[in-house]
């Protein structure tokens, strides 16, 4: 459904994105920020969701300032361990460089721009709502937002986190209400990952619940 384009950071770097047009005219953009998976089938699986949706998409492939480009990963433990490996090379500044990239796009094509991310994608998207200029950012079970915590969003702020979820203590998700009381943050009864459905800790019913509320907030801050 979608096409790869390239974008150009403002270092220079040049990265590839994969960017999908809706079949209509376009509600607004949204930045769609990968797990640690690269953007393989299921990112790319999202953009197209969010364009039947009527967005204006691009999911900007994080991983080609590595040696490794156009990183397309499967959840195997050995896959897991390579993305957790790249993960590493980065540092947020140069991710968020690359993350202005793709809303300077989707600027040319639709007004208002919108970042969602999962894993490390929700926590770049974390810092897309305090660190670049964008109308509204939605996390999926962001887990290195805590050094973070007490940055502040510039934009209307949602986040989803799985009670069952242990590499994102209870704790942390408690101090995020409390340091930003107008986020909307919900809890499901989920582990990590429950929005891909080629994860084993996939959970249709928080999956849609997740999806459905993402989509009304969108809908009430893009369009």
């Amino acid at each position: 459904m979608g096409t790869n384009i390239e974008l150009i950071a403002e270092d220079s770097h040049k990265l590839t994105g994969y960017l999908c047009d809706p079949a209509t005219s376009s509600k607004g953009g949204i930045v769609v920020l990968q797990e640690i998976f690269g953007v393989n089938d299921h990112i790319r699986t999202v953009c197209d969701r969010f364009s039947r949706a009527g967005y204006t998409t691009i999911a900007p492939a994080l991983y080609d300032r590595s040696s490794k480009k156009n990183v397309q990963l499967s959840y195997s433990k050995t896959d897991l361990a390579l993305g957790r490996k790249l993960r590493e090379e980065f540092n947020w500044n140069e991710t968020i460089l690359d993350i202005k990239s793709a809303v300077k796009t989707l600027q040319k094509r639709a007004p208002n721009i919108g970042v969602v991310g999962y894993c490390w994608g929700g926590t770049m998207a974390f810092l897309s709502a305090t660190r670049l200029q964008i109308q509204a950012a939605v996390v999926y079970y962001g887990g290195q937002i805590m050094p973070y915590a007490k940055e502040h969003p510039m934009c209307p702020l949602m986040m989803h986190f799985g009670d069952k979820d242990f590499s994102i203590p209870k704790k942390d998700v408690q101090t995020l209400r409390d340091t930003h009381p107008k986020a909307k943050i919900y809890t499901y009864d989920a582990d990590h990952g429950f929005n891909c459905d080629q994860r084993s800790q996939f959970n249709n019913n928080a999956a849609t619940t997740a999806y459905t509320r993402t989509l009304h907030f969108f809908s009430s801050w893009l369009t």
